[in-house]
């Protein structure tokens, strides 16, 4: 009986990585154990759990913040502010790639969706970099890794996840994450840097005859056109929640409002983007949730056969050290990153090492942040790494998915370098919110 629980976790994780649907595998397995081990009573449970999800108030703000990251990419903003910027570092060599860096954190910080914000980039960004010479690897790897910036800089979708699962309040997640956040700003910002003194064909500047050209405009106007509406965006979101005016399910529906607001000032607002807008924003909204009531029959089970007290009793008797334990759970979802999702992660390991990490008296908000940067990598490593797909599927037919690999390996780099910084540093993570806590 003692290993049943680690049968039950084998099983669902190898119908995971078969492919099967997250949701349909989560909760499907976990009806037919619960079926065989506790028989109806099984059913008599369940529906509690998955009324406690659905009656969630912090997951409310899931459906809001995919609604306002999908208003924002049809509204055409990004595609402003990446040619904005564009020409204003593009006396630099390395500049375009500088550009799409600060366009992705800025999107980033205005929708934490990762699809949208590579797939828009890939867009606009990607087909201009190889025509001024920029080199294959350099260029997707760019776009790739700015584009997952939305992860752990707020507002996120996965700090909104992590904190309802490790019953962290979401706000305080938001603030602990923004130096980490720019932190890895920083260090791409360093890498494009290191590729333009000693690679330097690879990131070249733009030509002077489009710069010529883009002088002769109304070059303020231009970019305080560019600049102020995602400033107004993020300052609607980010702002009432730091001063306290909102809290982050409040603030995702004030950012819901200001992109449709937005829409309308640019002139994209109608019928048909709407109803675009909720269709795929139900799609997406479904999807997730189908995933958390899969998760709430999983860990129903799992507890069920005292999986955790298991687990727990693992660890107590292996007499690991706090940071022992902790290094541990980082290479597993590493490791994981690698074949699965990060909504596959957060509500099928998370859950698990909860009562662990309570047990241990770790502090709930630096890991919350750890495993929200090391889930951020899930998104790049290969083969499985969602923008590798993204930008495959809007790339040109001649660019192969090995140049994609070779392209985004540095930012994987970068992004486990970074994780080290906050691990060795917790300070980094926890210094902001006592401050403001203060």
């Amino acid at each position: 009986m003692e290993i049943l629980p680690l049968f039950f976790f084998l099983i669902v994780l190898i119908f995971l990585l078969m492919g099967f649907p997250v949701a349909f595998t989560l909760g499907g397995i976990s009806i037919i154990f619960g079926l065989i081990l506790f028989g109806f009573n099984y059913f008599f449970l369940l529906p509690l759990r998955v009324w406690g999800i659905m009656s969630n108030y912090v997951l409310l703000a899931v459906p809001l913040f995919i609604f306002m990251g999908v208003m924002l990419e049809r509204s055409g903003i990004a595609e402003e502010l990446l040619e904005t910027m564009a020409l204003l570092f593009g006396k630099l060599r390395g500049g375009l790639a500088i550009s799409v860096l600060i366009v992705g954190a800025l999107l980033g910080a205005s929708t934490g969706i990762v699809g949208a914000t590579v797939v828009t980039m890939g867009v606009l960004s990607l087909p201009v970099m190889l025509k001024r010479g920029y080199s294959t690897e350099a260029s997707t790897g760019i776009i790739m890794a700015s584009g997952t910036l939305g992860q752990i800089i707020p507002p996120s979708i996965i700090l909104v996840l992590l904190g309802s699962v490790l019953n962290v309040p979401v706000g305080n997640l938001f603030v602990a994450a923004i130096i980490p956040g720019f932190l890895l700003v920083f260090l791409f910002l360093l890498w494009i840097i290191y590729l333009a003194i000693f690679k330097p064909k690879s990131v070249p500047a733009m030509p002077k005859e489009q710069l010529a050209e883009f002088q002769k405009g109304n070059k303020l106007k231009t970019i305080v056109s560019a600049f102020l509406f995602p400033f107004f965006l993020i300052t609607a979101v980010l702002g009432s929640i730091f001063a306290g005016i909102a809290s982050p399910t409040e603030a995702a529906a004030v950012g819901g409002l200001g992109a449709s607001i937005l829409a309308i000032f640019k002139g994209k607002f109608n019928i048909k983007v709407l109803k675009e807008v909720v269709v795929k924003t139900t799609s997406l909204t479904s999807m997730v949730f189908m995933i958390l009531v899969g998760a709430a029959a999983f860990g129903l089970v799992f507890r069920g056969m005292h999986g955790d007290t298991y687990l727990t009793n693992l660890i107590v008797n292996a007499n690991l050290e706090p940071h022992h334990f902790i290094a541990i759970i980082m290479v597993v979802i590493f490791i994981c990153g690698f074949f699965i999702d990060f909504i596959e992660i957060t509500f099928i390991i998370v859950p698990v090492i909860a009562p662990l990490l309570a047990h241990m008296h770790i502090d709930f908000l630096w890991i919350g942040i750890l495993i929200a940067m090391n889930l951020q990598t899930s998104f790049l490593t290969p083969p499985f790494g969602f923008t590798i797909f993204y930008l495959k599927g809007v790339a040109p037919d001649n660019i192969k998915t090995s140049q994609l690999y070779r392209g985004v390996v540095p930012y994987v780099i970068i992004q486990l370098i970074g994780l080290m910084f906050v691990l060795f540093w917790p300070d980094l993570a926890l210094w902001l919110p006592t401050i403001i806590g203060n």
